[in-house]
Formats: structure tokens, sequence, C-alpha cells
């Protein structure tokens, strides 16, 4: 029986070793699409031209050997920059040229939206090189059903990765594979709900936001298969210029923000749900988002993975600012939190609320935390912010609740806050 050290290895290797897609042009050149987004009026996708030392034929993948070389092959494969990308879409066509880590963005407006089923599109790319190398790329385009767009990072919001641990964020980034990534109890049916809208078949676009390398894509891309997550229309990630030359990571100061705002322009004539954690900077990039664009954003959620009372001290501050523009901010320890606010709002069915429920109670995690707090911003001359005391009781509170909701000053019904 192969040794726990040995499999531990193994797992190591396979993960590190992908991807490593096949070579489709001479020389071991690869073309490789990412999946796109747009609307009616302009799509965007992004891809990277690389070229990789070619498979052995007839070699065991699975075997030491193979492992290793993929290792190599990803390691030392190398970028190809100034290749130029023919991109066909709906009618009209574009080029694009690979920047110096070989990555191209295509930027089209179609003159027509080709006669499909459903919301995914797909684009002709073509890398001219001798042969030309051809490669399909697909792209999401709400239908006329949709009723929102949602924003969602995906470390310690979908996933555990312990970003607010580095080793742990480490191991479980690059050593754990896409099954034994560990989703948050119900988050899958949460997502689903949320893809479903109202309606339940509103088929709504879900926007991904993460830290992680663009070279995980893959890995992401099954992790959300295998627990039925709807994958949406693109993995946001950032290059790390992870190679022998640049080992470190390559700054990408206010990636987040200039996504979201990108997408509010796309897709203007739709509201937004916003969602992350709190273990970084999500709650003070969306409360911004919130200030800066009033009236576009029905919610937002941020997973509690802290438990700190500071820093729940500093998210309620910010739940204050978000309450006084109209919107609502929710504190959530577990999945069935959000669930059941989504559904007040009428984001989610009451049966998408359930399904979330069943889902946690069959995962084996511990019960969802039932201490909740809701608070009422106080409408005065200042404007509508929570009381300076109100935000300091948090700091000194040895138990935090698992759950903090602040609603607009509409929602008030009684008294200007509440606590129940």
């Amino acid at each position: 029986m192969e040794s726990r050290t040995r499999r531990a290895a193994r797992k190591a290797l396979r993960v590190v070793a992908r991807p490593v897609r096949r070579a489709q042009g001479r020389g071991g050149l690869v073309v490789e699409p990412y999946r796109g987004y747009g609307s009616a009026d302009e799509i965007f996708l992004i891809g990277r031209v690389f070229r990789q030392s070619p498979d052995i034929p007839g070699e065991d993948p699975d075997s030491w050997r193979a492992q290793w070389r993929d290792v190599r092959r990803r390691i030392s494969r190398r970028t190809v920059a100034g290749a130029t990308i023919l991109a066909r879409f709906g009618g009209t066509e574009c080029e694009a040229v690979t920047d110096r880590d070989g990555y191209f963005r295509v930027h089209l407006r179609p003159r027509h939206l080709p006669p499909v089923e459903g919301p995914w599109h797909e684009v002709d790319l073509l890398m001219q090189a001798d042969p030309p190398i051809p490669a399909k790329a697909e792209v999401y385009i709400p239908t006329a059903g949709c009723g929102f767009v949602v924003v969602s990072d995906i470390d310690d919001t979908v996933m555990r990765t312990g970003v607010a641990n580095k080793m742990k964020m480490l191991w479980r980034l690059f050593v754990e594979d896409a099954e034994s990534r560990v989703a948050f109890p119900g988050v899958a049916s949460l997502y689903r709900g949320l893809h479903g809208g109202a309606s339940g078949g509103e088929g709504n676009p879900m926007l991904y936001v993460s830290r992680a390398p663009w070279g995980l894509y893959d890995m992401l891309t099954e992790f959300f298969r295998s627990h039925d997550i709807p994958a949406g229309p693109v993995l946001f990630l950032r290059e790390w210029g992870l190679s022998w030359t640049h080992p470190l990571p390559r700054k990408a100061e206010d990636h987040k923000q200039a996504l979201i705002r990108h997408m509010l322009d796309l897709y203007r004539d739709r509201p937004f749900v916003l969602i992350g954690d709190s273990g970084q900077h999500d709650p003070e990039v969306y409360a911004q988002i919130v200030a800066d664009h009033p009236g576009r954003v029905k919610a937002v959620y941020i997973r509690n993975v802290s438990r700190d009372a500071a820093r729940t001290e500093e998210v309620v501050r910010l739940a204050g600012a978000v309450a006084a523009t109209g919107s609502s901010l929710v504190l959530a320890a577990d999945s069935i939190a959000i669930a059941q606010h989504a559904a007040g709002l009428g984001l989610i069915t009451r049966e998408a609320a359930r399904a979330v429920a069943e889902e946690h109670s069959v995962s084996q995690a511990p019960p969802p935390c039932a201490e909740t707090v809701r608070l009422v911003p106080a409408s005065d001359d200042d404007g509508t912010a929570l009381a300076p005391d109100v935000i300091a009781a948090f700091a000194d509170e040895a138990e935090v609740p698992a759950t903090v909701v602040v609603s607009p000053p509409e929602a008030r019904r009684t008294a200007p806050i509440t606590g129940v």
C-alpha cells in the first residue's frame, strides 16, 4: 500500500503539473482562451499563447516520470509575445496582439448576436502562424430574462482557502486538488439560487474575482463543476508571473474595484449583488462601489471568516455607510443567513433558501449560528449613519455575533436600532 507521504507527494505533483495543454501548432504552440463575457453591444475575453515541449506518445500520464516532465514543461514553457490573434463573432472581427506575458485581450462589437439557445456563444479565434492555429472561445451574454448580476469573490467566500492564514492558503491553493478543496456548506445551493433568481430560471450572470493566478483556471473550473456551482462567464484572475525569472507575484492594485466598475458600466441596466469575505478588503472595496454607484447594488453579502471583534467593528461601520445609500449589508458566518436575507429581498426563491439549509444539514458542518443582530441607521441631520456607540459596542463584545444585518432606514419598523 502506498504510504501517506508518497500519496501526498504524488498529489502535489499532479496539481503542480496541471494544466499542461496539448500543443495545437508546430513547435509546441498553444492558444489558451478563457471564458469571456459581454452584452449584445460588446464582448470581452482573455487568452494566452505559449510554447511548451511536446508530449511523448504512449507515455502513461499518471506515471512519476510523466508528472515530473509535466512540472518541467509547465515551469519552462515560454510565453509568446507579439503574436496576432484574429477573433470573429457576430458578423465582425478584430485583431489582438499578445503582450510580453503572452496574454491577448479581445474587445469586439458584434453587428448581431448569432441565433443560439441560451447565454453561451462561441467565438472563433485564429492565431496567425505557419500554419494558422484555430481555437474556440466562449462568452456569456445574459438573456432578456436576467434580473441582476452577481459579482463574487472566490477565496474564502466560495471555498476555504484560508486567505486570513497565509500558510493554509498556500497549501490549499497549490497542493490540494479541486476535489478536495472544501466548498463552504450551502454555498452551491446558494449560488444556484442566485443564478436562477426570483423565478428560478433567470440565468443571472455569475462573475467571479480571485487573487489566484490564471494558471489555476482549469483547476478552479473543475472545482466549480464537481460541486455543481454555476461557473459563470469567467473567473477573473490575475497573472502572478511565476517562472524561473519572475518567482514572485506581480502587483495588481485596485484589481477587483476596476473590474466591478467595468461590469457596472457594461451591464448598466441591471442591479448588482456583491459577495465577499471579511478576511481581506472586500467590505472596503464594496462599500466604495456602493457609495460611487448609489442605487445600483441591491445587497452586499460578506462571509465572516475572521470572527474578530475589531474586524467586525470595522465591517459594521462600513455597513452603516452602505445602508445610508439604500442598500443592505449582511455579515454572516454561514450561507443560511445569506440565503434567508436574499429570499426576503426576492433575489432567490423560498425553495432555494430551503435547499441551502438542507445542503448545510447534510454537509456534516457545525450547526448554523443562530445569533443575529439587526441594525437600521438612525436618520438625523448628519445623515443616516450608525451611532458611534452602537459601532463601538462590537469592539467590547467577548463573543461577536454570528450574523449582523444592516438595512437601509426605510426598513425601520419600530425603533431605529433593533437587536434580535
